[in-house]
């Protein structure tokens, strides 16, 4: 169909200009497919201000977005674009040693140690679709290191620290006591860095079934690494998990939660699912003030429309909305899914799931949000 032509052509040219250092995500390639609708397509005119008003946030970016006009619409021969990909520090989390920063631009001979993922790193590219049990065992502890990676927020309570600049007045004067109230130790205190609240909601209808064991592996990881993660999957109807998922075996946690969910590898209703998470838990509060991360393929067997002014309401109030999709690991993916396109204009961050190396990039993602809706 023309349509779904015009789609895929917005899509790789928002890819295009992304590859060249343009800030063009999921929800400006949706909003420019919105504003094609309403000019004259026939128009060369028309079609350049709809994509550059919706694809081009900053002034220095006009002429690099006219060259790959220029080239991708009307075929005008250019040098190639340049890449704006700048290298940057990953820090991942040691068990024994805490965070430690990789330099991307190291000799992997240097240091006490090959940095990476080691005994993993073979795993790192294989789809889980393909993993044997086996493998899928081995990810656990690899797992557990990315889940580790939370996103974080200032605390509202002063703690004491040896940078703070407010006085710990309590412990300044139980110090002095010991100097006949001469207040020699001076104590101080700031807000500290803690995790945000994390919220996942994991589809594990028919169409996920390759996927789902992988990433609940994930799930299982995350709630493991304390308070202030929630879980829930669904298929048909939304189901909490969160209790059964924070059993330390993954084998045991999984057989409860099996048990649990009656509808595991059954039809697919991602609207009516946030729907009864908005109007169960959002208005408990649950999703104020938190970091929401959906996985699903999209695939919305009953009411698309649904799948939209539902996750509306989910980003409005949530810190930061991030949708995983395990099928977006496919370079010939379009997301052109009837669920999936309603759901992208309240999308921060648009994420492939279908390896580590995808949950990896999401736990960059997670551990790098620094402003609401700014994943």
């Amino acid at each position: 169909m023309a349509g779904d032509a015009l789609v895929r052509h917005v899509v790789a040219f928002g890819r295009v200009l992304r590859a060249a250092g343009l800030d063009v995500g999921p929800g400006r390639v949706a909003e420019a497919l919105a504003g094609l609708d309403n000019v004259e397509i026939g128009s060369r005119e028309d079609v350049y201000w709809a994509l550059r008003l919706t694809l081009v946030s900053k002034a220095e970016d006009i002429e690099l977005f006219d060259r790959a006009f220029e080239a991708w619409f009307l075929r005008v021969r250019h040098g190639k674009l340049p890449q704006r990909e700048v290298p940057v520090a990953r820090v991942l989390p040691d068990e024994k040693q805490g965070a430690r920063e990789i330099d991307p631009d190291a000799d992997p001979g240097e240091g006490d140690e090959t940095p990476g993922w080691t005994s993993g790193e073979s795993l790192r590219e294989k789809d889980f679709a393909s993993m044997t049990p086996g493998e899928l065992a081995e990810l656990r502890n690899l797992m557990r290191k990315l889940a580790a990676r939370r996103p974080l927020r200032r605390s509202r309570r002063l703690r004491p620290h040896s940078r703070g600049a407010v006085l710990d007045m309590r412990r300044l004067v139980r110090a002095s006591l010991a100097t006949g109230g001469d207040p020699l130790d001076r104590t101080f205190r700031k807000r500290t860095l803690v995790p945000r609240r994390l919220v996942v909601i994991c589809d594990v209808s028919g169409s996920m079934e390759a996927y789902a064991r992988a990433l609940l592996l994930f799930v299982h990881a995350a709630v493991g690494t304390g308070k202030g993660v929630e879980a829930f999957v669904f298929g048909t109807r939304l189901t909490r998990l969160t209790q059964e998922l924070r059993t330390r075996d993954p084998e045991e946690a999984f057989e409860s939660a099996s048990a649990r969910v009656v509808d595991w590898s059954g039809g697919t209703r991602i609207g009516a699912s946030l729907k009864a998470y908005n109007d169960g838990w959002g208005r408990r509060a649950l999703t104020r003030g938190a970091v929401v991360v959906v996985v699903s393929d999209g695939w919305e067997r009953d009411n698309a429309a649904l799948v939209g002014s539902e996750m509306a309401r989910l980003q409005r109030q949530a810190y930061a909305t991030v949708w995983v999709n395990p099928l977006k690991g496919s370079p010939e993916y379009q997301p052109l899914a009837g669920g999936m396109r309603a759901a992208l204009p309240y999308i921060d961050r648009f994420l492939p799931g279908h390896n580590l190396a995808a949950l990896e990039e999401l736990a960059d993602v997670l551990s790098g949000i620094e402003r609401r809706h700014a994943a």
